[in-house]
């Protein structure tokens, strides 16, 4: 593993994955999920499960940290969305 290029990913990861936390903070404190589209963070979801596989498979400590910080970001706003769209 070249850290120097590791470098690079881990502040591209969290860069990236760190965009997700104001959108989950906002949901949880308002409870309003109006605007989130399932599909998309479903399609999501399955996407950073290929891509943490992915990061296992090259051994990439940048692309599992992003990708198992982001699924549960994303996890976490599925699962806001499926109980705040129901209480609507």
């Amino acid at each position: 593993m070249n850290w120097n290029f590791e470098i690079i990913g881990i502040i591209a990861a969290v860069l990236t994955t760190f965009g997700f936390v104001p959108q989950v903070f906002k949901s949880f404190r308002t409870k309003n999920v109006e605007g989130i589209s399932l599909t998309m963070y479903l399609a999501m979801f399955i996407g950073l499960i290929f891509w943490l596989i992915y990061g296992f498979l090259i051994d990439s400590f940048a692309i599992k940290l992003a990708n198992i910080v982001s699924g549960i970001l994303v996890f976490t706003l599925i699962v806001l969305r499926i109980i705040y769209k129901n209480k609507e």
